[in-house]
This record gives C-alpha cells, sequence and structure tokens, in this order.
C-alpha cells in the first residue's frame, strides 16, 4: 500500500518559468478559422469546457475556432499532433490534468509536457470526479464498496479514459490506498466508459460533476464519493473521499490552454488575456457553475511553474505504483 498525501492539482504554483521569444504578434492575427485540439472524444469535459468558451472567443479575435478532437492513448495522439505544429497561434491545444498525468505512464510518449509547449493559461478546474456506479450495484457507499472489493479480489473492475488521466488516477489512489483488486479497463474516452458502466459491463467509474450530475439526476447511476476535499453544492448529499476515510486524498481535474513550444510572449499573452476576458464573461461564469466548475485564468509563466510541478509529482507517484506492484 502506498503511503502519501495526494493534492493534483492544487494551485500553489513553483518550479520552472517559461522562456518566449520577444517578437510582436502579427497585426493580422488572426487572418484565418483557428485549430482547436482536444485529445479526447466530443462530449467529454475538455470537450464542453471549450465550447462554452467558443462563442466569446471567435467574437473577440474574428476567427471562428474549429475543435479537432483527436482521440487515443489517453490524450497522447492529440497532443504529440500540437507538439510539433508552428507556434503562430493558428494550433491551440486544450486538455486535462491528462497533460502530466500520462507521460509518466507511458515510456513510448514523444513529447515533454513541460518543454515541448507554451503555457497560456490554467482556465478551470472542478472539485473532483464523481464515483459512480450502476443504480443496481450492491455497495451505496465508498466503505462497502472497498469491503466488496475484499471479498472478491479481481471480481470488480473500474473503467478509465486512459493510462494517466483523470479517471485512472483516482482509482489507482483509491487501490492503493485501501489495499484492494480492482481491474482497470481502459476506453478511448469517456463516452465509451458511460456506455460499458451502464450496460453493466464495468462495475465503477470516476468522472467529472458536469459528465455525473445528468446521470444522477436521470437516475441512470449513483454517485458514492467526490475526490475533492469538498462537497460540491451541485450534489450536496455526495460525501468526500476523505470523509468515507482516505485521509489526505485530494484529487481535482483541472483544464489548461497551450500553443506548441516557440510561440513569441506577445502571442502567449494576448491569448491569456482574451482567455481571462472570456472566462469573466457572466454568462461563462454560469455555465461553469452548473457544470461544477471553477474559473482560474492563471497567468502563463504561472501555469509554466504549475504544469512544472504536476509533471513532477506525477514522475513520483508513477515510480510509487510501479515500485508498489513489484
Amino acid at each position: 500500500m502506498l503511503k502519501f498525501a495526494i493534492c493534483v492539482g492544487a494551485a500553489a504554483l513553483c518550479g520552472v518559468s517559461a522562456s518566449l521569444p520577444a517578437q510582436p504578434v502579427p497585426k493580422d492575427y488572426p487572418n484565418k478559422p483557428i485549430r482547436v485540439v482536444v485529445p479526447s472524444p466530443p462530449g467529454g469535459p475538455p470537450d464542453l469546457i471549450i465550447r462554452m468558451l467558443m462563442p466569446k472567443l471567435s467574437a473577440v479575435l474574428g476567427q471562428s475556432l474549429v475543435i479537432d478532437n483527436r482521440t487515443g492513448a489517453g490524450g497522447v495522439v492529440g497532443t504529440n499532433f500540437v507538439a510539433p505544429a508552428a507556434p503562430d497561434g493558428y494550433t491551440w491545444l486544450f486538455t486535462t490534468a491528462s497533460h502530466t498525468n500520462t507521460p509518466p505512464f507511458n515510456k513510448n510518449v514523444p513529447f515533454d509536457p513541460v518543454r515541448d509547449f507554451s503555457h497560456v493559461s490554467l482556465v478551470a478546474q472542478n472539485f473532483g470526479q464523481a464515483l459512480i456506479v450502476p443504480p443496481g450495484f450492491p455497495a451505496r457507499t465508498v466503505q462497502e464498496l472497498i469491503a466488496l472489493a475484499r471479498q472478491q479480489p479481481g471480481k470488480l473492475n473500474y473503467g478509465s479514459a486512459g493510462i494517466g488521466t483523470a479517471s485512472h488516477i483516482p482509482a489507482e489512489v483509491m487501490k492503493s490506498m485501501s489495499g484492494t483488486d480492482i481491474v482497470g479497463v481502459q476506453y478511448r474516452g469517456v463516452p465509451e466508459v458511460i456506455t460499458d458502466l451502464l450496460g453493466g459491463r464495468i462495475e465503477m467509474f470516476f468522472v467529472g460533476t458536469q459528465i455525473a450530475l445528468p446521470l444522477i439526476q436521470a437516475g441512470k447511476v449513483r454517485a458514492l464519493a467526490l475526490t475533492g476535499a469538498k462537497r460540491w453544492k451541485g450534489l450536496p448529499d455526495v460525501p468526500t473521499m476523505q470523509e468515507a476515510g482516505f485521509k489526505d486524498y485530494n484529487l481535482i481535474n483541472w483544464f489548461g490552454l497551450w500553443l506548441p513550444a516557440g510561440a513569441s510572449r506577445a502571442l502567449v499573452a494576448r491569448l491569456h488575456a482574451e482567455t481571462v476576458k472570456a472566462l469573466a464573461d457572466a454568462e461563462v461564469r454560469q455555465q461553469f457553475d452548473v457544470q461544477g466548475l471553477e474559473a482560474v485564468g492563471s497567468k502563463p509563466d504561472d501555469f509554466a511553474r504549475f504544469v512544472a510541478k504536476e509533471s513532477a509529482f506525477m514522475i513520483e507517484f508513477a515510480r510509487r505504483i510501479e515500485t508498489a506492484g513489484k
């Protein structure tokens, strides 16, 4: 069993600072549509969030944003498409904490999440993932789930949207802290996991509140806990994992915006400023609130330091998981 405090996504920012070229933004930028690569399927949390921001950003930039859902390998496929792209502002990356979570678990990832990107802004974070199960699942609390897993080692399955994603890490932390044998089943994206959960082919899934809430309200799933440190007003009766007996368990998901490495400081500053304006919009704030999201809008250098810290944490976490499994 692993013993350590978990606090992924906290806003303590320290580490490295980005060094960017000083050339100005072209006066006609942007003069064509902008490709926004989301390395997960349509309907997933990052896809929903960037679509909330699109109308505001398109209006101020005077060009359309075209979402390109390039899926596969827990976000690696889409992210690796952006890394070598021209740093001219016409290719963006919008993704989740999987940006730093996935590489330590996959030795073949061809990019560095810190070095190979220009960091624009930490856009949003949630109150944690919801641990959801089918309505007929016999365990009605996390404690009952753990007891069931101990009675039937290797028999229960959790789904995730890929190694290192925000649905994979919480499950592995729960397993390591409880000493249980629950089998992970990897999928291409969140919609596929939901399909199999509803179909009874897996027993549990850690997913963002914006995805979980309508399923809970429709009675299609039950929520046993949230992974953040505090309850969310949208699910006031759902306890946190800490309340369920997992001391120091605090895992939230976060969402950020990047350009390929080498983008000019002026370009990054321009896109950061426009993102912050969009996040301050009352309509966007209301949409975020309903979905259980908090707008952030951190400065580029702060975001670079944040990504570096998250990356270092996940490298150490992956090492401990690997050591514990031997």
